[in-house]
């Protein structure tokens, strides 16, 4: 028996738990229906822990101190999702506890263990019961009496693995929503598989092989209305400063979503929250720091696919949907001045190039790329100097962030809207030769534009003291609520009346995906009916969220 674990002999841990989790993702993933039922647990731990995986293999720690904190470092940046980011919390603290130790025995890795839960337990705002953190705590327990019966880490964790499989069976009847489904929770099985291989590599055992029989949960008899807020949001800020207090983030937070997960080290803080308005979640985050990277996803889309039976979509599977022939990471300056705009939808694309853009980033509202994202497409640029146009508010930091981090100059005027962005690239003087009054003269000309926008209400809601319903429609002006109905034509109406209003010369809709043709003509007519003088178009966007954005000048 295995009495004490070495650096080298956690590094072999780690790397054995992590091929184990991943011959086990998909039955886990079959699990996944709390705190929503998205199909992602094994996928988001697999990926997890693959991060510290790789990390430790660049690296031949020498103490398990130091092999701890390696792992827990690249849990913190590799974590996705809500058990991601929890399994990262459960090894930041037991690197917190293994810091400065040359090897562990029973007892240290019984007080690593509840450590681990400790700090688990701290970033989460709203500890819920038949998780997990249930799962780590009374295996954590275990793990402390089994040290003081025989001081041997290989019977420690042994005894932990046996209380945690005994936890994780009373899961079902512990959690409502694991109840109707009649399965465990995802999160608990995953942490013990990896317990497991730990273990097994302790005892010097192989590599175990995926398991053909498998539970998985009945994700259709979990209803949509159980999700309470709609975008998993995952970001990382890099530290203004060492000493950070977050509580006030924390609960900024928690006032606008669920689910809150806050993990942190000495130099980055990572933050797992479920919102509706994710974009306030990352701008207020940015005031503790600059943000390094960020990922949203619609969990109610990812639902609705798990239950009826298609693989559910992550934002992680972008990267893998088409491989270039050749990966180029800086584009050498062709010319004085380029352009790169931020904007979602194959219509609005394709306006943007019509009008000379270079680049485009693929996000907006609900979609906030991530100044790497950004960064990565200026790299792409081929001019000495990039004018970036966010075309929203919650973009327009991030792209800031750019500057200083490429050789290019990059400029960012700071549109709003994506109308205010077509009308800024119209008013682009390429023959300026200083930069700064070509940026200027943008910004006046964005200035002037009102954008118009329709969408829905995913949710009931209060906003700009309107009482909003699950399935109105709602029409912003200016980012501000200007209205709410079931018809979204008189909505329409409303806003082609205030386009009459403000004598305007020019309207330009853009609409969206779902929107026929036939509907588009019928707006394009309505408009044209109410501003005979204007010059009306009605284009194809194909944006995501927005049934119609319309420009008026």
């Amino acid at each position: 028996m295995r009495d004490r674990i070495s650096g080298s002999a956690f590094k072999e841990m780690v790397l054995f738990g992590a091929a184990c989790i991943l011959a086990q993702k998909q039955p886990i993933n079959d699990l996944n229906v709390f705190p929503v039922p998205d199909g992602d647990t094994g996928t988001n731990m697999t990926l997890t822990i693959q991060t510290a995986a790789t990390e430790l293999r660049k690296n031949d720690p020498q103490t398990v101190g130091e092999a701890a904190k390696i792992t827990a470092s690249a849990l913190l940046r590799g974590a996705r999702g809500n058990s991601g980011v929890i399994l990262s919390l459960l090894f930041r603290g037991i690197s917190k506890s293994l810091k400065g130790q040359t090897e562990a025995d029973g007892l240290q890795l019984a007080a690593a263990l509840q450590e681990g839960v400790s700090t688990a337990y701290g970033a989460v705002m709203k500890p819920a019961e038949g998780t997990v953190l249930t799962v780590s705590r009374l295996a954590a327990v275990r793990a402390a009496d089994a040290a003081a019966e025989n001081n041997s880490a290989e019977y420690v964790l042994d005894e932990a693995i046996k209380a945690g499989y005994e936890t994780l069976a009373q899961t079902t009847d512990m959690n409502p929503v694991l109840k109707k489904a009649g399965v465990v929770d995802a999160g608990g099985k995953g942490f013990l598989v990896i317990l497991e291989g730990m273990l097994r590599s302790l005892r010097g055992e192989e590599i175990p092989q995926v398991e053909e029989v498998r539970e998985k949960a009945d994700f259709a008899a979990i209803s949509e209305e159980e999700i309470t807020f709609t975008f998993d949001t995952v970001f990382i800020v890099r530290k203004a400063s060492e000493h950070v207090d977050l509580a006030p983030l924390r609960q900024y937070l928690d006032s606008i979503g669920d689910s809150l997960v806050i993990g942190e080290d000495d130099d980055a803080f990572k933050v797992h929250v479920h919102t509706d308005i994710p974009g306030n979640a990352i701008n207020e985050a940015q005031k503790y720091g600059i943000l390094e990277v960020c990922k949203v996803e619609n969990m109610r889309i990812q639902a609705e696919d798990v239950a009826a039976g298609k693989q559910s979509i992550s934002a992680d599977d972008l990267d893998h949907e088409e491989e270039p022939q050749e990966e180029i990471t800086f584009a050498p300056a062709e010319k004085r001045y380029g352009f790169l705009a931020v904007c979602a939808g194959d219509g609005l694309e394709a306006a943007f190039r019509d009008l000379g853009v270079d680049r485009i980033v693929s996000g907006g509202q609900t979609m906030n790329p991530s100044t790497e994202a950004i960064l990565k497409e200026v790299n792409l640029t081929p001019s000495e100097i990039v004018f970036v146009l966010p075309n929203n508010k919650n973009i327009i930091m991030a792209a800031q962030q750019c500057q200083g981090l490429t050789e290019k100059e990059v400029i960012v005027v700071p549109t709003a809207t994506v109308p205010q962005g077509i009308t800024a690239m119209m008013n682009a003087d390429l023959d300026e030769t200083d930069p700064q009054v070509i940026a200027q003269t943008m910004a006046d000309a964005a200035s002037t534009v009102t954008t118009a926008q329709i969408t829905y209400a995913a949710r009931n809601s209060d906003f700009d003291g309107f009482a909003i319903n699950e399935g109105d429609y709602l029409a912003l002006i200016n980012g501000k609520l200007f209205g709410t109905d079931r018809d979204i034509h008189k909505l329409l109406e409303q806003l082609a009346a205030t386009a009459a209003e403000q004598n305007a010369e020019f309207v330009t809709a853009f609409y969206g995906e779902g929107v026929t043709q036939e509907e588009a003509d019928a707006v394009s007519q309505l408009f044209s009916q109410h501003c005979p003088e204007a010059e009306v178009s009605v284009l194809p966007g194909g944006q995501p969220v927005y049934y119609y954005i319309i420009s008026i000048e």
